[in-house]
Parts: structure tokens; C-alpha cells; sequence
């Protein structure tokens, strides 16, 4: 029965964060600030979970460290994802092995 509660107030919060919005902004968004503000939020928040992931993922800051490189790296070069997922675990990977 707890199961069914933490699902309905989870629906319950989220449906909460996509509506509020609209309640509380009837008319568009003017100030350019605002609006790249609420623009870029998605990809500072996905940055905050992401980064400290990474760093504790592997057990080495070196492993870590490099395969971060190596991915920002690629991606810069506008590779493709599966390729910079890949090369970035490889690097990790081999720098974890020989260190």
C-alpha cells in the first residue's frame, strides 16, 4: 500500500513542476535575460549530477580525469556520441589499468 502513496506523490510533485509554470506565466517571457536564464538551466543541472558521477565513478581522479579529457575532447569535434562515449570509457578504462 506505501508503494502506491510514493507513486501517487511522486506523479503529484511532478505533475506540480510542469504546470506551475504556466500559472504563474500567462504572457511570454520579454526580459532576454530570463529567457537564456530558464535556456540554459536544463544543461547546468544535467552538469551538476553529471560531473561529480564521473569523478567517483571510477575510484581514480587520474582514470577519471583523463577519460573527462578525452571526451570533452571529441566532443568539441562534434563526433559522434557513441564514439565519445566509447573512447572516453576506453581511455578511463586503459589509464585505470596501467596506473
Amino acid at each position: 500500500m506505501s508503494i502506491v502513496l510514493y507513486i501517487a506523490v511522486m506523479a503529484g510533485v511532478t505533475y506540480l513542476i510542469r504546470v506551475l509554470p504556466f500559472a504563474f506565466f500567462r504572457k511570454k517571457i520579454k526580459s532576454q535575460f530570463i529567457r537564456s536564464l530558464l535556456y540554459y538551466i536544463p544543461y547546468a543541472v544535467l552538469s551538476a549530477m553529471t560531473i561529480p558521477a564521473i569523478f567517483y565513478s571510477t575510484g581514480s581522479f587520474t582514470s577519471a580525469a583523463v577519460g573527462t579529457a578525452i571526451a570533452l575532447g571529441l566532443a568539441y569535434f562534434d563526433l559522434p556520441l557513441i564514439v565519445v562515449a566509447l573512447s572516453a570509457s576506453g581511455a578511463a578504462f586503459l589509464t585505470a589499468l596501467f596506473i
